[in-house]
């Protein structure tokens, strides 16, 4: 199939390129007047119009841009019931912690989750990934976290691997998130608990889940049990995304790349010593503007982190307490307008570098031959990057394709 009449082709990138660091971001690479051609799933060739190949199946574009599927590299989208009566609490004053500290937050969204059947947790999740599917995501990872036994757990990431199955044009990878706070069990003992994720949670992970993860933060996990935790799963061959610095300086991104974490995500409150550490490694630096919208927390200092040479990728945290939103456009728009980031630093974070922090840019996260066609087809009124971005809610979009199939 030929897609033609594409008015601006946009995000090319040689096949090669496995993220963009620092001031690479401030470049986004484009064809005016375009064709694209896949086939298999698989993008084949693009170029001008005027070296557009005869082809039977053919899309018209009708002037409108085109750009890779969005790909969203922080989500908890298997959960159950819902955290609205939390979210009168926060506009009443209460503070995360203090929701938290009285039972609510995660562990009542793991008592939720606890309550229902494999099936009820997959209907909802299967819906909510329809609606990111609409909004233009094509990769994805999702965590477990709100199971906090190891029945939860599994029962969390088999409905991840149901989803898998289901939705075969999504790239789907999963997260184990077992320590993502202390289950109710193991109340007022948590050195226990770490036991627990390692003993026996981990090895029943083992060859199902793709990463770890650890909540290293203030009032979570220490930097000593998420050094313990990362290191046990190493040994499974499972390699660290993690929580790091959401409410303090914690020290979750230094224990992060030290155990060659793939990215380090929140970052809200980071300063120079963080920012040189992730400008000196590999880690992709995901920031979750999001979460500090809806909590009503700092941003990540995401420009300055790009400015110093960091990965910057920004991803959605779409979760069912402190970030109820699965739309990377507005996602890209809070990091143009609170995090000063410019649209092409936007657009790079939501695609190539949010596929580099799920080791997926090898598939996804820009228009590259032999990359998967997944991509979308902006109406001719929303002529460029910046008109998409400021007019995150307009139904702008024409159609996307995953894997070279129209959803």
């Amino acid at each position: 199939m030929i897609i033609t009449n594409i008015g601006r082709l946009t995000g090319i990138l040689d096949p090669s390129v496995r993220c963009l660091r620092g001031r690479e971001m401030d470049d986004v690479y484009c064809i005016d007047n375009a064709w694209l051609r896949f086939k298999d799933g698989v993008i084949t060739g693009f170029g001008e119009m005027r070296s557009c190949p005869v082809n039977d199946e053919v899309v018209d574009a009708e002037g409108g841009i085109v750009i890779p599927a969005f790909c969203d590299s922080h989500t908890h989208i298997v959960w159950a019931g819902d955290r609205s009566g939390e979210f009168v609490d926060k506009i009443e004053g209460k503070s995360y912690e203090e929701i938290a500290a009285n039972g609510g937050g995660i562990l009542n969204s793991s008592d939720l989750l606890n309550s229902v059947s494999d099936d009820e947790l997959y209907t909802t999740a299967a819906r909510r990934l329809r609606q990111v599917m609409a909004m233009g995501t094509g990769a994805i990872e999702i965590k477990t976290g709100y199971g906090l036994t190891l029945e939860g757990e599994l029962k969390m990431l088999r409905v991840i691997e149901r989803l898998r199955d289901d939705f075969p044009m999504m790239e789907i990878k999963a997260t184990f998130l077992g320590a993502h706070a202390v289950g109710r069990a193991y109340a007022g003992r948590q050195g226990e608990y770490v036991r627990h994720v390692v003993d026996d949670m981990l090895p029943q992970m083992a060859g199902r889940a793709d990463f770890v993860d650890v909540f290293c933060d203030k009032g979570f996990f220490t930097v000593e049990e998420t050094d313990s935790i990362l290191k046990a799963a190493a040994s499974y061959g499972m390699k660290p995304k993690i929580h790091a610095n959401e409410l303090d300086c914690s020290g979750g991104v230094q224990v992060g790349v030290d155990n060659g974490a793939l990215s380090v995500d929140h970052l809200e409150r980071i300063g120079e010593e963080e920012i040189k550490v992730l400008a000196a490694s590999d880690t992709v630096a995901t920031m979750l503007p999001g979460a500090s919208f809806f909590l009503g927390m700092p941003y990540g200092p995401a420009r300055k982190a790009v400015d110093e040479g960091c990965t910057v990728a920004l991803a959605s945290d779409y979760n069912p307490g402190s970030s109820p939103s699965g739309s990377m456009p507005f996602v890209m728009s809070l990091g143009c307008i609170k995090m000063k980031l410019s649209p092409e630093r936007a657009f790079n974070a939501v695609t190539i570098n949010g596929a580099a922090a799920m080791g997926l840019a090898g598939r996804c996260g820009s228009m590259s031959i032999g990359k998967n066609a997944s991509f979308i087809i902006y109406k001719s009124y929303a002529p460029s990057l910046p008109y998409i971005i400021h007019a995150y809610s307009e139904p702008t979009i024409a159609a996307v394709y995953l894997k070279g199939e129209r959803i």
